[in-house]
């Protein structure tokens, strides 16, 4: 099989399961807030806790991997300028990501503490829910802008 083809194919496989988990989650773990009830967030923050773990880590490791493969196969320049901007997005991203996972542990052992004991949801889990929503502003649109930019492979004159 042709190496293009395979690269290709993990990197548009990898960067899907990449935003398709990180909206999935993203999607469930709102929902499972505004519910308000500790039960609810502590399952739903585990599950989205084991899928960062499970799917958007390796996704996430894949990514450049990959992008540096196709680089070298399709013969273009890593200094690019659209490939120079994805970098930046990329890292964006990852530097949205890292503190979010470390918040969604945070909500998933309050939510956790607060079922054990029968005791409402502290109000620290509020604070670190709205600090892991505006997190996931800027990822998204990283990633939205590193979609375009692989599409569209402009030529941005710097």
């Amino acid at each position: 099989m042709d190496p293009y083809l395979i690269a290709r194919w993990l990197h548009i496989v990898s960067s899907t399961v990449l935003f398709g988990t990180g909206i999935g989650t993203a999607f469930q773990m709102v929902c499972a807030m505004r519910t308000g009830r500790a039960e609810t967030i502590r399952s739903v923050s585990s599950a989205v806790v084991l899928a960062d773990a499970v799917f958007t880590t390796p996704a996430g490791i894949i990514q450049p991997l990959t992008g540096l493969w196709l680089i070298h196969l399709a013969g273009h320049s890593p200094t690019a300028p659209w490939l120079l901007v994805c970098y930046v997005l990329y890292v964006l991203a990852f530097a949205c990501w890292l503190p979010v996972v470390g918040l969604q542990i945070r909500i998933r052992n309050l939510a956790a503490a607060a079922v054990e004991a029968g005791t409402p949801l502290p109000a620290e889990v509020l604070r670190l829910y709205r600090m892991w929503f505006a997190l996931g502003w800027p990822a998204f649109g990283a990633l939205i802008g590193i979609f375009w930019l692989m599409v569209s492979k402009p030529d941005l004159g710097f």
